[in-house]
């Protein structure tokens, strides 16, 4: 939407204006579809399971280099399983079945976005996807979801390292939570994918059962890593199964599109969030802009849903923006001006436009 008003504005204002758009995501819903219209790539449509084993197609992008981007949404996404929310039961195999595709047909890095998630298995689905195995006491061989992780006597991962020998996994994380523990991965998203306080408590006990074996047998301690609890744990399976590198959303995505090659020549940049607050200091898409902009030595212009009013020091040039402008003209409140986004968006962005023609002027 943001892209196709300032596509409409642009030409209708400053039509000598050169504009590149850079649609941005944060690893969940959307991700792939961001890339593929900034990046020249092309989609391709894997056949993986659901959350709970459902045949499906998940979307994934290549890129020219031997690169691919895989949202975790499209095969462990919270839509997907509707009203039947059951983080116990839940799992993330199907991203793997997208990741192991990507592998057998030459890509060499791949970018994981995490986020929108429906499970808890603390990766081990996908991990079990792409050879790991996972051994109960007996030494038989399962496929752990969040309700099972305890059972978990043992890991083998020689088939894995096999597969993934020379690839590069970036795993996309915006969130700092651990593992586990009352910030961890199932006391604070848990219950938006189904469990109630007791079934918080259980996934918790799982979680932190699994981490043991892990350093037990691996070796390797990373419950307390910031971002080990993102979607569900996925973050820590990552990190201790794959030796992946979490890395912040926005600095993957510019990367990506190389923004900094972007920004030569270029005379202003225009970005913006829902709420400006303490959090778009945090490594969020304000913060990830700013700086290189900053850097480049190119002004930059946020234009916000909303403006916390004590931080409105946000926008100085310690964010490295420039100036700060709310969609909002009329006070009201969130449930209705939500929809009027568009329009104030485009209202707002026209005005600046229009001040920037006056300027010419000069």
């Amino acid at each position: 939407m943001i892209c196709d008003i300032a596509r409409e504005s642009f030409s209708t204002l400053l039509p000598n204006c050169r504009l590149v758009c850079v649609p941005v995501a944060d690893g969940g819903e959307g991700t792939v579809d961001c890339f593929a219209e900034v990046c020249a790539g092309t989609k391709v449509a894997v056949p993986v399971k659901a959350p709970y084993g459902k045949e499906i197609e998940a979307a994934s992008l290549r890129l020219d280099g031997g690169e691919a981007v895989i949202e975790m949404a499209s095969s462990a996404g919270l839509p997907l399983v509707g009203e039947k929310k059951d983080p116990c039961r839940t799992s993330t195999y199907g991203v793997v079945q997208q990741i192991r595709h990507a592998v057998e047909h030459g890509c060499k890095q791949i970018v994981l976005g995490l986020g929108g998630s429906a499970t808890n298995d603390g990766g081990c689905g996908c991990a079990a996807a792409l050879g790991v195995r996972f051994l109960d006491a007996e030494g038989k061989e399962f496929v752990p979801v969040g309700g099972t992780l305890g059972q978990i006597a043992d890991i083998d991962l020689t088939e894995a390292q096999k597969l993934l020998s020379g690839v590069k996994l970036t795993v996309m994380c915006d969130i700092e939570n651990p593992l586990y523990g009352p910030n961890g991965a199932a006391y604070v998203y848990a219950p938006q994918k189904g469990a109630d306080t007791a079934t918080v408590a259980f996934l918790d006990t799982q979680l932190k059962q699994f981490a043991s074996v892990v350093e037990k047998k691996l070796g390797k301690f990373a419950a307390e890593v910031p971002g080990a609890g993102a979607a569900g744990g996925f973050g820590y399976g990552m990190l201790t199964l794959f030796d992946a590198a979490l890395q912040p959303g926005i600095e993957t995505v510019l990367d990506l599109v190389r923004f900094d090659e972007l920004l030569q020549g270029c005379d202003l940049v225009i970005t913006g969030e829902g709420r400006l607050d303490s959090q778009s200091l945090q490594g969020k898409v304000l913060c990830g802009v700013g700086k290189r902009a900053k850097a480049a030595g190119v002004p930059l212009i946020a234009i916000v849903g909303g403006v916390r009013e004590q931080l409105e020091d946000v926008g100085d040039r310690s964010a490295g923006s420039s100036a700060v402008f709310s969609i909002n003209r009329q006070a009201m409140a969130l449930a209705e001006s939500k929809h009027r986004s568009r329009e104030n968006y485009r209202a707002t962005l026209e005005n600046l436009l229009r001040t920037i023609q006056l300027a010419e002027q000069f």
